[in-house]
């Protein structure tokens, strides 16, 4: 081997190094248990449901051709330099995160960035994930309550992307998936509920409304942070009925407090007559604040009670 060959050997070593090492483990790993490691990760995968995560890796590591498509291609880098420069080194931003794909195998280690991250051009392929929070209006949904009542339901849901690597390996389209959840989720949860519980719980219908989607969309790797019923519409007709009967229910509650106070009025006379009979001084009392109030109004006709007992006694005496 030359001397030259082996800084070439050792770049192609160091970016090959962890699917080769994969390989290796997973070859020990099948020796030391035989069979049983197939069907062990089949049952795994069952378990799951199917999906790759992060940390599931082929136990069949890259061949021979794989090897050398990657040779190749960085000889073909090395020699283009330094031209190559501009389709080997990638940059993504603060928000994002690059996914990378080598040969169709997914890459250990994680999703790269934020910075500068380096790709072999011909065996390579990346996909950048928006780490921001979304957020999502779902449209007025007409769901039929569990009173038998038509209403129209919107709310807005604001998610992001908690680990890109599942976004990309687990879900075709994590976002159109999250959101056509969200729409399924407010029929389920309000088809549940009267319509005055719709009006009045918003807040406790929210937090369910989250906790499910949270559950649901953890295999893709998002995170709902948080639900919220932007508005309730009802029918015209279901509007004018809940009007009448407001205000029918206010007036009954008017005549009710309108009646207690002609009870309390009517008790306080009562106890107002038993202390004058006692004092018939109080009377008099009376009368004289009578008139004081008459007078103050500045009025030209003055009208003075005169006591039924005095005049009792004038007719007796004639």
């Amino acid at each position: 081997m030359s001397e030259t060959e082996t800084p070439l050997l050792t770049s192609v070593q160091s970016l090959t190094e962890e699917p080769i090492k994969i390989n290796s483990v997973a070859r020990k790993k099948k020796q030391i248990n035989g069979g049983d490691s197939e069907s062990e990760h089949s049952a795994m995968a069952k378990g799951k449901g199917g999906l790759e995560t992060a940390e599931s890796v082929c136990e069949e590591g890259p061949g021979i051709c794989a090897h050398l498509l990657t040779v190749f291609s960085l000889l073909l880098i090395v020699s283009t330099l330094p031209v190559s420069l501009c389709f080997v080194v990638k940059v993504v931003q603060e928000y994002e995160r690059a996914v990378i794909f080598r040969l169709g195998r997914l890459l250990s280690g994680g999703a790269r960035g934020p910075g500068v991250f380096f790709i072999i051009p011909c065996v390579d392929i990346y996909e950048k994930i928006d780490m921001r929070v979304q957020n999502f209006d779902v449209p007025p949904q007409e769901i039929l309550t569990k009173d038998s009542v038509t209403v129209f339901v919107n709310a807005i849901m604001y998610y992001k992307v908690k680990d890109a690597t599942s976004a990309v390996a687990n879900v075709d389209d994590y976002g159109g998936s999250a959101r056509l959840l969200a729409a399924t989720t407010l029929r389920n949860v309000l088809g549940t509920r009267n319509l005055g519980d719709i009006l009045s719980e918003r807040e406790s219908i929210a937090q369910e409304m989250q906790a499910t989607l949270d559950e649901a969309t953890e295999p893709w790797g998002v995170q709902v942070e948080r639900v919220e019923v932007k508005d309730v519409r009802v029918p015209e007709q279901l509007q004018r009925a809940m009007a009448a009967e407001a205000e029918a229910a206010r007036e009954a509650r008017a005549k009710v407090i309108a009646a207690e106070g002609e009870h309390k009025a009517s008790r306080a006379l009562r106890n107002a007559a038993e202390v004058i009979a006692d004092s018939p001084a109080a009377l008099q009392l009376r009368y004289l604040q009578t008139l004081s109030s008459i007078s103050a109004e500045n009025n030209s006709t003055i009208v003075f009670p005169v006591p039924i007992d005095i005049i009792s006694k004038m007719v007796s005496r004639g």
